[in-house]
């Protein structure tokens, strides 16, 4: 069995350690757990990994946010993805920092990486693990902050969200996606 683990974020040096970058910080925290390197593909950074006699293809989209859904698209036409192999990690500011939440379906929240992706497959109904950055900002500062790096107090709730997150794809792609939701939601 193959799956699609997907982060959402921005490519360039400058958003890479911004809120909106945490699905790419996840699938780094993978990738070096499980081993494997990114290369360039269309559209993406790709790399191939395993756990547990599944096969993990992690992409980060390089796109830019807005346009996600052309490369989760293209990926799962040429990987014959089905949506239930699809996990797209996103930062979710309903979220408190460093929380997680599952979800098998669902609209994209005014998520602009959803937004596209929901459009591009035509659909709403695939797994995303939303993570929590928080939204301690001011109105109209929404755009700042999720594109602004962490401070010395979040920083170690996102470290450690970030190993949760890893974790809980290994789950995903192990035990059935019910039994995870409960997991992790009721964490």
């Amino acid at each position: 069995m193959k799956y699609l683990i997907v982060g959402l974020g921005n490519p360039g040096a400058e958003f890479e350690h911004t809120r909106h970058n945490v699905g790419f910080q996840v699938l780094d925290s993978l990738l070096n757990e499980l081993g494997g390197t990114w290369s360039s593909d269309k559209h993406v950074q790709i790399a191939r990994s395993s756990w547990k006699g599944r096969n993990l293809i992690l992409l980060k989209p390089q796109t830019y946010m807005n346009l996600s859904g052309k490369a989760v698209s293209y990926w799962m036409q040429q990987e014959k993805i089905k949506p239930e192999q699809l996990l797209i990690i996103t930062d979710d500011i309903a979220l408190p920092p460093g929380k997680l939440r599952l979800k098998l379906k669902g609209s994209d929240g005014g998520h602009n990486g959803l937004k596209s992706i929901n459009a591009s497959l035509n659909m709403p109904n695939y797994p995303r693990l939303r993570f929590g950055v928080g939204n301690n900002f001011f109105p109209g500062k929404q755009v700042e902050y999720v594109l602004g790096v962490y401070d010395s107090e979040e920083k170690p709730i996102i470290e450690e969200g970030i190993q949760k997150a890893s974790e809980a794809v290994k789950m995903f792609v192990t035990q059935p996606s019910g039994l995870v939701m409960t997991q992790i939601n009721a964490k």
